[in-house]
């Protein structure tokens, strides 16, 4: 093995490939393909528009519903039978059973999640390429670089342009996990798998109160390193860092336990999904002590951003699927360099138009099956425009 500084060692080098520029057919043949997938992707993005306006509407009932049927709970100590099969909502500090262990490292604490996050020193391979055209071929000139990082996963080395003296180990003498509390509480009340899921806000485990546990192994700052010399690490080396969510006990390092609010379903002294009428699922968690009214206006805010993230997603997919289909007018003129140019941009803005008016249509009609009212409305509003242009040009004179 040999040396480098913990900033990376960087080596470079060319190659540089040449193939015969592809005739017309050839292109043309290649240009199907990508009207086939054009065509594929159009397509799915009309279910992606549509279906999104009818989760946004089931989620909104769903969570309107939640909010006129929760019952804020008087006491997180005790189990009323009375509200058995109900929505209710609780706010209390997170406690476990037991501590969670590494017992590798000789590190404990009483936390819902405990994570064990394995770097190895490694080779990462870089791409810079740029294509040209010379004497009848095209050319394309690559620059490859490698670099020594940390890296949580395995860089296969065998992929490289060039492996010889870039080799990497093909596994990690020490391996990754997270440990999960088997049964975490808030007060009296066991939390079901689907809220400990929620619980994912990791912090980075500070282990300065800790001792190096073995001697192969050495503690510099957060990090216990398997190396010689850490500060200038080998390809191979490991360094492991830890991280916890959901603290459940008070620790003199690091504070009290975190207080959650939860609204889901009780049965028993269980919080477990409700499901709604609308067909949705109830079960929600967050960090902090929030009143009913501030959980479900997140929830709320959650579902509009999502509803419009998806509504970007759906009109990206049909522009890309029209950029595709459409390509076709490129690969025709192509041969004719000004000519080529002018219907480039014109196909771009034929999809960024055609996109956003089939997206506003589909969107529209996913108004209309799922709120009527509300796309009747919008569908007289989108006359007006229209009106008031008529409205504004003049009377022709008579003769």
């Amino acid at each position: 093995l040999q040396q480098f500084s913990d900033t990376g060692s960087r080596k470079e080098h060319v190659k540089i490939t040449s193939e015969s520029k592809p005739g017309f057919l050839e292109r043309l043949s290649e240009t199907s393909g990508g009207m086939l997938m054009g065509l594929v992707t159009f397509l799915l993005s009309f279910y992606l528009l549509f279906t999104n306006e009818g989760r946004a509407l089931r989620t909104a009932r769903s969570l309107d519903e939640g909010l006129s049927l929760v019952i804020p709970l008087d006491s997180i100590h005790s189990v009323s039978q009375q509200n058995e099969g109900r929505l209710v909502h609780l706010s209390g500090a997170l406690s476990t059973s037991k501590p969670l262990f590494d017992p590798s490292y000789g590190l404990s604490i009483q936390a819902v999640k405990l994570k064990r996050n394995v770097e190895m020193y490694q080779w990462v391979e870089y791409e810079d390429s740029t294509e040209y055209e010379e004497n009848g071929e095209i050319k394309k000139e690559t620059k490859y670089s490698y670099n020594t990082e940390w890296k949580s996963e395995v860089v296969n080395s065998r992929n490289f342009d060039r492996e010889i003296g870039h080799k990497n180990p093909s596994a990690m003498a020490v391996e990754s996990f997270t440990a999960v509390s088997p049964n975490v509480q808030v007060g009296s009340f066991v939390l079901s798998k689907g809220l400990v899921d929620k619980i994912d806000d990791f912090k980075q485990l500070s282990l300065s109160n800790l001792e190096d546990p073995h001697a192969d192994v050495t503690r510099g700052g957060n990090y216990f390193y398997h190396s010689e010399n850490p500060r200038r690490p080998e390809v191979g080396d490991l360094r492991v860092s830890f991280f916890y969510a959901g603290l459940s006990g008070d620790d003199p390092h690091l504070g009290s336990a975190d207080k959650v609010t939860v609204i889901a379903r009780q049965r028993g002294n269980q919080l477990v999904p409700y499901h709604t009428k609308s067909g949705d699922v109830l079960q929600v968690l967050y960090p902090g002590d929030l009143s009913v009214e501030e959980v479900f206006q997140k929830e709320h805010e959650s579902n509009t951003m999502k509803t419009w993230a998806l509504r970007a997603a759906g009109w990206l997919a049909m522009f890309v699927g029209i950029s595709l289909m459409t390509r076709i007018f490129y690969t025709l003129v192509d041969w004719f360099p000004v000519v080529r140019d002018l219907v480039n941009i014109g196909l771009k803005a034929f999809a960024f138009c055609v996109a956003s008016s089939l997206s506003l249509l589909t969107i529209s009609i996913g108004w209309l099956f799922y709120r009527p009212l509300w796309a009747l409305l919008i569908g007289c509003l989108s006359v007006v425009p229209i009106v008031v242009a008529k409205s504004r040009v003049p009377p022709k004179k008579q003769q």
